[in-house]
């Protein structure tokens, strides 16, 4: 398993970036001012986006994994990687995802806690329901963790 850093063409990890954030205009916003990183296992297992917030937040703002490959632990490997690799340059890591009964308890067990909500920012932000679970999201929670 190796972890890299992508510098270059990061438009052809769209496919699987659109799995975790499925509004391409939205990934537009983050995907060129972020660092992306692969975690790679005979193939690309998983990548993420981390950017820069100020203040030594370092918030991740995409990390999907290829859907046959859920469960394996290659997300937390990823996030791991980014907590190990920023610690020192940054205190906290955070995210910002959907009320979900899929995503929070994998940032919880990653031990990221809830730190506030922000109000309809899926139905503020996206031009289309968001149904994760059979739930329109409707609010992110932004959970956080300390480095």
């Amino acid at each position: 398993m190796e972890i890299r850093e992508i510098t270059g063409d990061r438009k052809r990890f769209l496919p699987l970036l659109l799995l975790a954030d499925e509004q391409e205009s939205m990934v537009g916003r983050y995907l060129e001012r972020g660092v992306m990183y692969v975690l790679d296992d005979n193939g690309v297992k998983a990548e993420c986006v981390v950017t820069d917030e100020g203040d030594g937040v370092l918030e991740i703002k995409n990390i999907a994994v290829v859907p046959e490959c859920h469960g394996l632990g290659y997300g937390r490997a990823l996030l791991d990687f980014v907590a190990r690799t920023c610690k020192g340059r940054y205190s906290v890591l955070q995210v910002g995802t959907g009320d979900s009964p899929l995503t929070i308890p994998f940032y919880e067990k990653c031990g990221f806690v809830r730190s506030h909500r922000i109000e309809h920012f899926f139905t503020d932000h996206y031009d289309h329901p968001i149904i994760e679970c059979g739930v329109r999201l409707v609010d992110m929670i932004v959970l956080r963790k300390e480095l």
